[in-house]
């Protein structure tokens, strides 16, 4: 089982206002590797990203091919980062392996240079802030993209939307739409919010979600409860998590503590409007409680 004093450093990582994300993500790392040194892949990054930065800074002259309405400077600096990091160092999305869980770690992403949308683009951010190129989130529904945020004062300039699993893409608005179109289906609009910065904690939750579905589908549960636990620390009011807490611990046989969680769970959610497929949940949590009401009875 994780150790409560990393679930505490990583909480106290994952909340905190500094904008450092491979620190919390070398932290979750440790739910496979837990004798993991993260000091070596931090100091692999400063060394990546202060080649970066000579990289960024010598892009200075404004490009011919830039798109009409982008910033030409940024522009430049967004395809200096892009050359150094997929054509020289060679990261590369990993589309024949995708479900590998080993795409979900930084360590392995540094190690291997392969990784899924939102291990590249934790990536392309940390370097970016080292090479002094502000480049954010945008939690994008089914594959994480990234945003270089026109400056204020420039008319008529679009922000750059980054598509760091393909080789760092532009991808136009009206590629965004289409995008999410095969994603969500042909009703689908784009909105504002879909583009919208995705915070820290938001980034961070993204790759617990995609590594404990993995570590379930593999029925490796020990280490899907280990991440669940940093996703309550990541967001204490996702009282989902605290369903699949109780579940995962349900398949463990640690049945005092599933009990305490589904409970609680019913508890949140009882008060709530459901739909027809929450009643159906809520009814089968029951059913579970009502078991383990007997199991933990049995064993005092």
């Amino acid at each position: 089982m994780i150790k409560a004093q990393l679930v505490h450093a990583f909480t106290h990582a994952a909340l905190s206002p500094d904008p450092d994300l491979a620190i919390p993500a070398l932290m979750i790392a440790r739910v496979e590797y837990p004798r993991l040194d993260a000091g070596p892949y931090l100091d692999r990054l400063d060394a990546i990203g202060r080649e970066a930065r000579t990289r960024v800074d010598a892009a200075a002259e404004v490009p011919v091919d830039a798109p009409q309405r982008a910033d030409p400077d940024d522009y430049s600096r967004v395809m200096a980062l892009n050359e150094y990091l997929f054509d020289e160092l060679g990261f590369v999305g990993n589309s024949v392996t995708y479900e590998d869980p080993r795409n979900s770690f930084l360590n392995e992403v540094l190690d291997r240079r392969t990784g899924i949308p939102i291990t590249l683009a934790l990536l392309y951010m940390e370097v970016a802030r080292r090479a002094g190129v502000h480049v954010e989130g945008v939690n994008f529904p089914g594959h994480f993209l990234l945003r270089c945020p026109a400056r204020r004062g420039l008319p008529q300039t679009d922000d750059l939307i980054i598509d760091p699993f393909h080789s760092g893409a532009l991808l136009s608005e009206d590629a965004c739409r289409e995008r999410l179109r095969r994603h969500a289906g042909e009703e689908a609009g784009i909105e504002s919010p879909l583009l919208a910065h995705a915070r820290k904690p938001q980034i961070l939750a993204r790759m617990l979600l995609n590594l404990k579905r993995l570590y379930v589908q593999m029925h490796s549960f020990p280490q899907a409860l280990d991440v669940t636990e940093l996703l309550r620390a990541v967001d204490p009011s996702a009282i989902n998590e605290l369903r699949d807490r109780g579940l995962l611990a349900y398949h463990l046989k640690d049945f005092s503590s599933a009990l305490r969680d589904l409970q609680a769970y019913l508890r949140l959610t009882g008060s709530t409007p459901l739909d027809e497929d929450d009643r159906e949940d809520h009814a089968q949590i029951w059913e579970h409680v009502k078991t383990l009401r007997r199991r933990v009875a049995s064993l005092n």
